[in-house]
């Protein structure tokens, strides 16, 4: 439509018009919100008696402004959507402009450059959109990164019904590890280091950061994806911000339905997993699923301009059948229940005061039929039991789910004086019920012995943890803020608290895990002593952890946004953030105060009509201890070892007759007692902080098309992790005269890496506390080895083009060259999988760290990133989305010669010898083009309101591996002193998801 205009024959009269559209920072202090709104701003050439209105086209609320001297205006916290604005003199409507599209965190500017010969009569030009996405297309009011995505764009582009998916559109954000689920990774950053906001409400994992709670998709109004620069309002993240607005109700009864079918049959089947020398580990050509996902929504006025009424739901079953590997040969049959909710009322009180409340609910149900499965003939067996879980999945990455209540105020007292405040609180529950067709009591298993003449097989179904009951997840949080203009300043200031609650534990499945070992004897045991002939014997281990831990986060933030001069505008913020973690006992652990983030950002319209931009930010991001490091790190846990003799095995795997061999040992010191709080960390523990460097710049190349560049560079400064190695405090304690003979070291303590610490430590297990200034080299081992400095490192060099959609099409290109690097990839260990945030394997002892600097697990070397769509007709649609990136780097992680600290296979050394990250080349490139067609026949109805939708996902239907296993020795030694080779060394993990098509129907009806 805008291209049509252009070239029409009043073409001089609306080319005045896109310049007056392009002059966004003459317009004064035109920036933008961040939260959940945006900003209208612009400049009246004659501003004498003139009064601007502003009025929401679907819901009614109105705002009459004044303009100043100068001629600036400014309506910040809008609510996104359409919006009319006029300029009014004597009463009387002079010039107006309707659907001016008010988008997420973005300033768009409305300027009347024709004012000063208008008082004659009014004139309206309609139909100009004003987005992100066109005109102007360059917003000059911001100096941060980010990506904003529309309700039209999440529904015309080929993307799964995901908000990861959608966030993994933006430049620089890869998947994370699939052993952490469905989560991404910005920036190099891991995947726990992301903040998710709905509604302005945090809704991210409350226990380990992995996953949020989710919300109908077609819920999402719109969605923003922040991957560097955000101002001083958003902290808790060094990795990026995805911020999510829905839908409201307007002034026009709607409603509408829709149905997506992904059946297993148009599905290609997933690759098997070989190991290395063929062997087949896990057959996997039957592993596939269907699902049937109805949707609905309604939305209208319970009473026309004033309260409006939004509600949506998602419901989606999902029936899968998988093969286990050989090492559990299981078959699940599973369905899987998925119920997605969200209610929206908004309440214009006035049209200076609205209230809004927001709930939402997002809950799984699975049930999972399990029978044993025969790899010779590739057929289930015998019938083992059920698994049922809710809002918690198999992999440990899902989403909490969970329910979500969100009120918010916002009030204009003035032209000049905003105040927005808002509340929200969540509860999650986590079920895991496990029925067995045999005994109830079916422990973990394993079977060690070797030629033994068969094979020990117990009863259950996870051979693991698993989750204890009562697990819950709770969070309440609120935040306030002032936003005052005055002059060519923009003032905000505001307070953002959450507190986040959990209680969580592990413990083995059945109680207990039993091992059965070839007789002989146990490193650090002499007690062990079996009787001599004793072919066997079994250890029995039992782990258990389970608290009620908090987080409190509370934060301040001031920021100034000052239009120095008509083209140049600085922002000045600065961020306080406070954090505190409790342990199972409501004691404090960790307090961390005053932790200062300072935000620059220049932008500078170097034309002054918006069409080239150059910008810069600079900024410290800081993230608070995940909660789960309480759970076994600073609560009550019970971990010990017990060796038997026995004589007979119960059909359950249970060993029988036993008869004790030495005694029972507390492995890490956890003997079911609530460690001091005064010694599980260092004392004045510097927060997890990151500093980030920005430079880039937009250009527009005609009305249709821009291009830019941006340059990214990231330092991780501060990190916590846990140190589980007594031997610097020995070195401390010669030196220093002090007896620890009767100490009580706790396995583990968190500190800084690569720094000093000081550590309280009870020297005489009466709690007899002294402080050990342990310096860097007090860490360094017998051997003479040493903890290297912290470095996690990521620069990045981004290239965008971008085509507004007109000529009926929209698309857009990124590439990214990108390098993360360093000794630690942050709060996760992605090379093996691990999830514990901020208590990873790295960084226990200064041994496990040699060889440990090189390409990083989330290290994409090479990202591009193309989408778009073309509506061929009236009636046809299609869309393309292609994403190419290069491979993951590859480790060999092994034994350690002297293995010192008794890690077994888990030092970046392979046949003895160096094997530093990243040196074994990379996993292949990926390459996924997903295809899309949309058909809206016209027999319908002229408003077109039923759809044909098909997807195809993974056309090219390339299943390149995407993780392997890492871990290339199995951690002993053979006859002749030389590492064993682990069959698994490289053996897949995950591939990309196999080719598949969704069918859907949509119809939508105004009422």
């Amino acid at each position: 439509m805008r291209n049509r205009l252009f070239h029409r024959s009043g073409w001089p009269e609306l080319s005045r018009l896109a310049v007056a559209l392009g002059l966004s920072i003459a317009a004064g202090a035109a920036l933008a919100q961040s939260n959940a709104s945006g900003v209208i701003f612009g400049h009246l050439a004659n501003p004498e008696g003139a009064t601007v209105r502003i009025q929401n086209l679907d819901t009614g609320l109105t705002r009459d402004l004044g303009v100043d001297s100068q001629g600036r205006y400014r309506a910040a916290s809008l609510p996104v959507g359409r919006y009319r604005v006029s300029v009014e003199r004597n009463g009387q409507v002079a010039e107006s402009r309707d659907n001016v599209q008010v988008t997420l965190g973005s300033g768009v500017d409305v300027s009347f450059e024709e004012g000063a010969a208008s008082n004659a009569g009014a004139k309206t030009l309609e139909g100009i959109t004003v987005t992100g996405n066109a005109l102007p297309a360059i917003d000059v009011s911001s100096v941060d990164s980010r990506t904003v995505l529309t309700a039209e764009q999440l529904q015309k582009l080929p993307v799964a019904r995901d908000v990861t998916a959608a966030a993994l559109l933006a430049p620089g954000v890869i998947a994370g590890d699939s052993r952490y689920g469905n989560v991404a990774s910005f920036g190099g950053a891991s995947a726990s280091e992301n903040q998710y906001y709905i509604n302005g409400y945090a809704v991210t994992n409350a226990l380990t950061g992995l996953g949020f709670t989710s919300l109908p998709f077609d819920a999402i109004d719109q969605q923003q994806i922040f991957f560097g620069g955000y101002g001083a309002e958003y902290g808790r993240s060094t990795g990026g911000v995805i911020n999510i607005v829905t839908k409201r109700g307007g002034n026009e009864w709607k409603a509408g339905v829709g149905m997506y079918i992904t059946p297993q049959y148009f599905a290609d089947s997933p690759r098997s997993i070989y190991r290395k020398n063929g062997q087949l580990y896990q057959y996997r050509a039957n592993n596939k699923t269907s699902s049937m996902q109805y949707t609905g929504y309604v939305s209208g006025p319970l009473i026309k301009d004033k309260l409006f009424f939004y509600g949506a739901g998602d419901f989606t079953r999902t029936t899968g059948h998988t093969v286990g590997t050989i090492q559990a040969p299981q078959d699940a049959s599973q369905v899987s229940k998925a119920t997605k909710w969200l209610a929206k009322v908004d309440w214009n009180i006035t049209d200076n005061n609205i209230l809004e409340f927001t709930g939402l609910s997002d809950k799984t149900n699975t049930e999972r039929s399990i029978y044993g499965y025969d790899y010779q003939t590739l057929q289930a067996t015998q019938y083992l039991g059920t698994d049922k879980l809710k809002n918690f999945d198999a992999g440990p990455g899902s989403a909490p789910g969970g329910d979500v209540y969100i009120g918010k105020y916002t009030g204009y007292l003035t032209d000049s004086l905003t105040i927005n405040a808002l509340y929200g609180q969540s509860k999650t529950e986590h079920v895991r019920d496990l029925g067995y067709a045999g005994s109830p009591n079916c422990p973990w298993i394993t079977d060690s012995r070797s030629n033994a003449p068969n094979t020990i097989v117990g009863c259950g179904l996870v051979n693991g943890t698993v989750l204890g009951p009562g697990a819950e997840d709770k969070t309440h949080g609120w935040r306030f803020d002032v936003e005052y203009q005055i002059g060519s300043h923009d003032l905000r200031a505001g307070v953002d608290n959450q507190t986040l609650e959990s209680f969580s534990g592990q413990q083995y499945e059945g109680g207990y895990r039993w091992v059965y070992r070839n007789a002989g004897t146990v490193p650090g045991r002499p007690d062990i002593q079996p009787p001599p002939g004793t072919q066997y014997f079994v250890e029995k281990r039992l782990f258990q952890t389970g608290a009620n831990v908090k987080t409190e986060q509370e934060a301040q933030f001031i920021e100034d946004k000052w239009q120095v001069t008509d083209r140049w505008m600085a922002y000045l913020g600065l961020r306080n953030e406070q954090f505190k973690n409790l342990n199972g006992d409501g004691q404090t652990y960790v307090k961390q105060r005053h932790q200062l983030a300072p935000r620059l950002g220049l932008t500078w319209d170097v034309f002054g009509d918006s069409s080239f931009k150059i910008y810069a930010n600079a900024g410290r991001y800081h993230l608070a201890i995940p909660s789960n490091v309480a759970i076994r790190g600073a609560s009550a846990s019970t971990y010990y070892s017990e060796y038997y003799l026995y004589d007979g095995v119960a059909p359950n795997g249970e060993p029988m007759n036993l008869q004790p061999l030495g005694s029972r040992i507390y492995l890490n010191g956890e003997d079911g007692t609530t460690p001091d709080p005064k010694t599980v960390a260092a004392k004045n523990l510097k927060a997890y902080y990151q500093d980030e460097y920005i430079l880039g710049f937009d250009k527009q190349l005609s009305t249709d098309w821009t291009f830019g560049a941006k340059l990214t560079y990231r330092k991780l400064l501060s990190s916590i992790d846990d140190f589980c190695d007594s031997r610097p405090f020995e070195k401390y304690a010669a030196r220093n005269g002090i007896d620890i003979s009767n100490a009580s070291i706790p396995g583990c303590y968190l500190f800084n890496p690569g720094e000093n610490n000081t550590f309280m430590v009870d020297i005489d297990g009466q709690g007899h506390l002294v402080p050990f200034k342990l310096t860097k080299e007090d860490f360094t081992s017998p051997a003479g080895i040493g903890f290297p400095d912290l470095k996690r490192k990521y620069y990045a060099l981004d290239l965008y083009l971008e085509h507004q959609f007109s000529d009926k099409w929209y698309g857009r290109v990124d590439y990214t060259f990108s390098r993360s690097y360093g000794n630690s990839e942050g709060q996760l260990k992605s090379d093996i999988g691990q999830l514990d945030p901020s208590v990873t394997q790295d960084w226990d002892a200064p041994e496990i760290m040699q060889f440990a600097n090189g390409p990083l697990p989330n290290d994409r070397t090479h990202q591009l990133k193309a989408y778009g769509y073309f509506q061929a007709t009236p009636e046809w649609m299609f869309g393309a989305n292609l994403s190419v990136a290069s491979g993951r780097p590859k480790n060999c992680i092994g034994l350690d010669p002297v293995d010192a600290i008794q890690y077994g296979a888990s030092y970046f050394e392979c046949d003895f010898k160096p094997s530093p990250r990243g040196s074994k080349g990379r996993l292949p490139w990926t390459y996924q083009l997903n295809l899309n067609t949309e058909y809206r026949p016209l027999w319908a109805g002229t408003s077109q309101p039923l759809a044909f939708t098909m997807n195809v996902y993974n056309v090219i239907g390339k299943q390149e591996e995407v993780g392997i296993i890492e871990v290339g020795e199995t951690g002993s030694v053979d006859a002749d002193g030389h590492p064993v080779k682990s069959v698994d060394y490289q053996r897949p993990i995950a591939f990309q998801r196999p080719r598949y098509v969704q069918f859907g129907v949509r119809y939508d009806l105004s009422l």
